[in-house]
């Protein structure tokens, strides 16, 4: 839980560097289940970005960014609509992307973003 929560504060810094306004962290829907990790506009996108991160080995990365299964990725989509209807948000072009954080014990993070990977809903 720890490791997550770490990898979930890293990824905003991270995006918030790259020009990311953030809306919403952990958004779960009050009917349904599932849950957004950061929820912002990446200039007129409104970008869903999962958050991965995991330890890895020092010779071998971790890719967390392999782990998100059919069954995440609708839930992803699922959830991403309910956060469009319930918050309201104007039509926009709205994207998924990954954020895979590697944490290896006494070294710097390695931080893999992969825009766009997980096909787009328009609203």
């Amino acid at each position: 839980m720890q490791v997550g929560v770490r990898g979930q504060t890293y990824a905003s810094w991270y995006l918030r560097r790259l020009g990311y306004v953030f809306l919403a962290r952990n958004f779960t829907p009050s009917h349904a289940k599932g849950e957004l990790d950061l929820i912002g506009c990446d200039g007129d996108t409104l970008a869903i970005v999962e958050v991965r991160t995991r330890l890895a080995a020092r010779d071998k990365p971790a890719q967390p960014e392999m782990s998100i299964s059919r069954g995440k990725h609708e839930a992803l989509i699922r959830t991403a609509e309910y956060f469009v209807r319930e918050r309201h948000i104007s039509p926009c072009p709205v994207g998924f992307d990954v954020i895979a954080i590697d944490n290896v014990p006494g070294h710097p993070s390695v931080v893999r973003l992969h825009k766009a990977v997980l096909p787009p809903i328009i609203n």
